[in-house]
């Protein structure tokens, strides 16, 4: 079976973006990289190490833990000009000063040389008027090495790949984005639209997720169990938050709103954005059953002109996958990854952790012309789909989730909101290079490293999936 990420090495991530440089500016820029660190923590590292407000760094996407990744991150001048005196008692204010220090500070680190003990490093470029914002980033390029593959693998793999540089492959947001999500609680987010306080607070303060480390599973498992005895959790709690929470709650029972007030707008925006993606990934998916199995009440809901439907059944007389696995409920595909036969199109699902991965196979033309012109608004209070077939499969989606349009306004919750920016179905990897040879550590077998540009906000991961489901 094929791995990646089995070394940071084998996932290269650089992340292009288009900086508004200036002159002068009140912030400061940074490329940050970094080897075995998430892009968060790497900065409470910085802030923690250096006493500035954490509120004063800025970057624009989260990258990869397992990986070497190169990122630009923005520092407030004021603390910026702190970090360089721990390198030089009387800093001049100027850019090039600036940038000696930094880089004395964190020189960086050519591919060739060893880590230190910190696993990053941090250069200055240059000056900016406003903070680092995900809406500067441009994209990303990848070199991504997956091992263990096999002769046939490789066969297969090599011709998926040119079908990829032509078709593109479905623009998921993959499991990286779902790190809030508990599978016993369910999103976070979720539970806030719905009014459920208590158990979004709950998630918030118990929720598993899959990096978590076997102690930080067991001190979560705790809060879980004892959820309701507030003493309980309090005797339990750790940081200065828990146990302001538990606190207080000890005095207001259903102070379940004003804990999740005091929750950071960076950590909820998370939240939000996890269960928003979650939902576009849904109707994707329900999308791709659709026009590939022609259930009846959809038959003719497509554009004048498209028709992609192909019998319910093949012609064997087999029925299609959707009805073998209803897509009204996210997690009805099967755990392992299966493939399946519909009217001449294969079918082919891989499970993630919140929900499965759908791909069509290649070939059919109007089905590829179909989700190659396919935009997609994220799900928020006002959106309009591109047509009727998306509008009707879109309020499915929010009818299986027991949600309503209106219910994406939050009012409590400050930092909770939905944005209706609109979202490509089919991505195409730019630049997209392919070589493989032996591999040096699966004697015996291949690796193969594909190197890509992406737009931002798409998984080079998910490009990993279609090769090779």
């Amino acid at each position: 079976m094929i791995k990646i990420k089995v070394n940071p090495e084998d996932f290269v991530v650089e992340e292009v973006a288009g900086l508004p440089m200036r002159k002068h500016g009140n912030f400061c820029v940074y490329r940050l990289k970094k080897r075995g660190w998430n892009t968060v923590d790497v900065l409470k590292r910085i802030s923690q190490t250096f006493s500035i407000p954490f509120s004063d760094l800025s970057y624009g996407g989260k990258k990869d833990k397992y990986a070497i990744t190169s990122q630009y991150i923005t520092i407030a001048r004021q603390s910026a000009d702190r970090v360089a005196s721990a390198v030089s008692p009387s800093p001049k204010k100027d850019t090039k000063e600036l940038a000696r220090t930094q880089q004395a500070l964190y020189p960086p680190t050519p591919d060739n040389e060893k880590w230190g003990d910190e696993n990053y490093s941090m250069s200055l470029v240059g000056l900016m008027d406003r903070p680092m914002g995900p809406d500067l980033i441009t994209g990303n390029r990848f070199q991504i090495t997956v091992r263990d593959v096999a002769d046939a693998e490789l066969t297969q793999a090599l011709r998926e790949i040119e079908c990829i540089k032509k078709d593109g492959f479905p623009n998921y947001f993959d499991d990286q984005r779902f790190g809030s999500f508990d599978a016993r609680q369910g999103f976070i987010a979720e539970k806030i639209i719905k009014k459920h306080y208590n158990g979004a607070l709950r998630a918030y303060f118990s929720g598993i997720h899959p990096e978590d480390s076997r102690e930080e599973k067991e001190y979560r498992k705790y809060f879980y169990e004892n959820w309701g005895n507030w003493h309980a959790c309090l005797e339990g709690a750790a940081s200065k938050f828990e146990k302001e929470a538990f606190r207080y709650l000890g005095k207001h029972s259903n102070g379940f709103v004003t804990i999740l007030q005091r929750i950071s707008h960076e950590k909820m925006g998370l939240f939000f954005s996890a269960y928003q993606s979650h939902l576009w990934n849904e109707l994707l998916r329900k999308i791709t059953h659709a026009i590939t199995n022609g259930k009846s009440t959809y038959r003719n809901l497509l554009p004048t002109g498209a028709g992609i439907f192909n019998p319910a059944q093949d012609d064997n007389g087999c029925p299609s996958l959707v009805a073998m696995y209803p897509d009204t409920n996210q997690n009805s595909l099967p755990a392992q990854e299966v493939s399946h036969r519909s009217g001449g199109v294969h079918l082919t699902a891989s499970k993630g952790i919140a929900g499965s991965y759908l791909f069509p196979s290649h070939g059919d033309e109007k089905i590829t012309a179909y989700l190659g012109s396919l935009v997609i608004p994220m799900p928020a209070s006002n959106i309009k789909m591109p047509d009727t077939f998306t509008k009707i499969l879109y309020s499915d989606v929010l009818k299986t989730h027991e949600i309503k349009a209106h219910m994406f306004n939050t009012k409590k919750i400050r930092d909770g909101f939905f944005k209706g920016i609109e979202r490509r179905a089919i991505v195409v990897p730019e630049d997209l290079v392919v070589d493989y040879s032996k591999d040096e550590i699966y004697t015996g077998n291949k690796k193969l490293i594909l190197n890509f540009f992406l737009p931002r906000a798409c998984y080079g991961t998910m490009l990993i999936k279609r090769i090779f489901c």
